[in-house]
């Protein structure tokens, strides 16, 4: 027993790490910019902790335990890490502090990484939306989840695939850090219709027909969550969507009233 309980805690140290690492390098970057006369807006920062924390509790605590036997809580789990977390992860702008702290050969290397193909090509909004909104459906509608349930290495997969596929899916829509392929505003607004309509389908399609191994008050029970909390989330990157559009547009409407000289 004693045994089994220090393999536990070294598995949720090992899994932790990469968590402790991320705030640790933006608290870096943050002292750098502070230290160079250049103060890191602080509600910035606050995002990132946040982003963090949403995105540690689907792997390591309470909830990641809890979320392999129960579908309410793993529902709580693929909202912090897929959808909460990657959206306060992506207004935190960890790019652009990276780019600003970094000394010059290393922040050249990352944004040549930025503009390189396949970044252009995982950061166009359709393909993270197929990356993203797709993993779920793949998720939920075959035998994956209940692999998922059995395995903690698969479990661990799913949720870094959440995550990353989330991040990307949110940077492609509304980026704030320095991007290799901005897609137009109507384009952009019109992937996201089809993501939140493929998202609204699943969850009803969870409620009607619940994956494999799961009650189906449980399943009704996680479908709703995802559906309302959701919602909410989605309300956050329309809402980020259209200031971005907006000041643009504005800024555009700018240069065109500005006198040309002569």
């Amino acid at each position: 027993m004693h045994g089994h309980d220090s393999s536990a805690v070294s598995a949720e140290v090992y899994l932790a790490t990469p968590f402790a690492f991320a705030l640790l390098a933006y608290a870096i970057g943050v002292g750098l910019q502070r230290h160079r006369g250049r103060p890191w807006p602080w509600w910035r920062s606050a995002l990132w902790v946040a982003g963090i924390a949403s995105a540690a509790s689907g792997f390591v605590g309470p909830l990641a335990a809890a979320s392999h036997g129960d579908f309410v809580a793993h529902t709580w789990a693929h909202l912090l890490v897929g959808m909460v977390a990657p959206v306060l992860l992506v207004l935190a702008a960890p790019v652009t502090l990276a780019l600003r702290s970094l000394p010059l050969v290393p922040a050249r290397r990352l944004s040549r990484m930025l503009r390189s193909i396949p970044a252009r090509i995982l950061t166009t909004p359709a393909v993270a939306a197929v990356l993203n909104v797709g993993g779920l459906w793949v998720l939920y509608t075959t035998p994956l989840f209940e692999a998922m349930q059995r395995s903690a290495w698969v479990h661990l997969f799913v949720m870094a695939h959440l995550l990353l596929a989330g991040y990307l899916f949110t940077v492609s829509l509304i980026p704030v850090d320095p991007a290799p392929h901005r897609a137009g505003y109507p384009m952009r607004a019109a992937v996201l219709v089809l993501a939140l309509a493929a998202h609204g389908i699943l969850t009803k399609v969870i409620y009607a027909d619940p994956p494999m191994g799961v009650p189906v008050a449980d399943a009704e029970a996680g479908a709703m969550l995802m559906f309302t909390a959701g919602d909410l989330v989605d309300a956050v990157i329309v809402a980020v969507l259209c200031a971005q559009w907006y000041r643009e547009a504005g800024r555009a409407l700018r240069r065109s009233a500005a006198p040309r000289p002569a």
